[in-house]
Formats: structure tokens, sequence, C-alpha cells
């Protein structure tokens, strides 16, 4: 009798099996058409929310913090501005929220059946890549609009970065919620504690100013934070505005490996015994 599949402990914690998650890919696209279907499931307006949800907090931002606040936009158009960072916010935010419940969501399934667990978490970074391109359809349409009219935006050659830029996202989202999702099947209590740290997050990251306001000073203690430089270089790249600079990006990009890896060794110990936990 010959076994076709063997399952073994994995040997050392930093380990992943590239070769087995591609053995798994069909079960990775039905885990992504799973999320992408039973989000907007049984909802009038279904894929529609993608458009609306950008467009009311676009919306929303123009009033409280353009309009009453007073806050620049670094001379460009609001709509503009804020759909900038709302389209790299939003997704880093729904990826790390989704992928901090991986164990605690899927625990009715990683109990009856065996798969490579990391599966879940990359479907969710994959999946919400749709949500992202929606976003930025419409991000370019307010781009167009505001070209026609006149309005002096200077896209330039930091443009070709933004697939590197989402894949940065892509990867601080992925390290930071399988860590958290890790740490929250034991103490349920800090999925509390993450929701709010990732919502004060969002101000710690020019998302409704600009960085260049700020003094030298403040805008380095800004640029400790991974997100910012990548922001940044999305408004920078697409309309010529902000700050660019590589010695940040290369910051970024060096804190997502770092945190992706400790992510995976976190995952690879918690997924040992996390059955027994939740």
């Amino acid at each position: 009798m010959e076994y076709t599949t063997i399952i073994k402990p994995k040997s050392k914690l930093f380990q992943v099996d590239f070769k087995e998650i591609w053995q798994y890919r069909d079960l990775f696209s039905l885990f992504v058409k799973r999320d992408i279907i039973t989000q907007y499931k049984q909802t009038i307006l279904g894929p529609m929310w993608f458009f609306i949800q950008p467009a009311v907090t676009t919306l929303m931002y123009m009033i409280i913090f353009g309009g009453i606040a007073g806050i620049s936009t670094d001379g460009l158009p609001q709509p503009m501005f804020y759909l900038a960072g709302i389209v790299c916010w939003q997704y880093f935010a729904d990826c790390l929220n989704k992928t901090s419940s991986t164990f605690t969501t899927n625990q009715a399934i990683f109990g009856k059946v065996y798969f490579p667990r990391l599966i879940v978490p990359l479907s969710t970074v994959a999946s919400n890549l749709l949500r992202m391109a929606i976003q930025l359809l419409l991000f370019i349409a307010v781009y167009i609009y505001y070209l026609m009219l006149g309005v002096a935006v200077s896209p330039n050659i930091y443009i070709l970065l933004i697939p590197v830029l989402i894949l940065m996202l892509a990867g601080l989202s992925l390290g930071f919620g399988i860590i958290i999702s890790s740490m929250t099947t034991k103490y349920r209590d800090l999925t509390i504690l993450f929701t709010f740290i990732v919502q004060l997050w969002m101000y710690a990251t020019p998302i409704i100013y600009p960085l260049s306001t700020m003094s030298p000073k403040k805008q380095w203690i800004m640029a400790l934070n991974p997100i910012t430089s990548i922001v940044e270089a999305f408004k920078y790249g697409t309309m010529g505005v902000g700050t660019f600079s590589w010695e940040q990006l290369g910051y970024s990009f060096v804190f997502m490996i770092v945190f992706l890896g400790i992510g995976i060794i976190v995952f690879n110990k918690v997924q040992r015994s996390f059955m027994d936990t939740v």
C-alpha cells in the first residue's frame, strides 16, 4: 500500500513548504472565492460596496478634516488626496483585520481536515486585492476627472513602484496579522485591543494629512511607521506631491521581511497545538 500524502510535524519553526502550498493551489482558489462571495452575499448592492465605502469615507474626510478642521491636502483636490491614502490604508487594514482572526474563524475547518494552514491568511491577502483593484479604478476615475479640469498633477517614474508598494502592504499585513492571530488564540480579549490599535494606527499614518507640512523631526518620527513611506511613495508617484525617500522605503521593506519572518515562526509554533486551546 502506497501513501499519496504523508503528514509530519515541521522540524523547524521557520519553515514554509512552498511546494506543498502549490499542491493545494485549488484549495487556495476556493478560499479566495469564498472570501469574495460570502462578504457580500445576500446584500442588496453587492460589489457596489467596494465603491460606496471609499466614496463615503472620502466625503466624510472632506467634511470633517478638509472643511471643519481645515487640514491641508498639499494643494491637491481633496477627493484625489484622500482617495490615494484610503486605497492604500484600506487594503492594509482589511488584510490585517481578517488575517488576525485566522485561527478562531477557521477552527472548525482546521479541526477536521489537514492542509497547509498558511493558505488561509494568504488567500485573505489575495482576495482583498480585488477590492483594492476596484478602489484603484475609482481613484483613476477621479484622477482623470481632475486632469480634464486642468488640475496640475505630476505623475512620474516612481508610479512604476505601485506593484512593489502593494506587495509591501500585503507582506506587512500578513506578518502582523498572523502574529496577532497566534496571540489571540489563547487570549481572546487581545482582539479588542488590536482592533483599537489598528484604528489609532491610521491616524499615525499620513492618510488625512500631508507629511510635508510637518517639521523634519516630526517627519522622522512618523517615518518609524512602516506604512508611512508606502503611502507617501504612492502619492508621490501618482501625483508628484509628498515626500519620497529610498531610505525610508528600504526601512519599510526590511521591517516587512523581519515581521513576516517572526509571524511565520510564531504561526508555525501555535498551529501545532492551537486546537487544544481554542
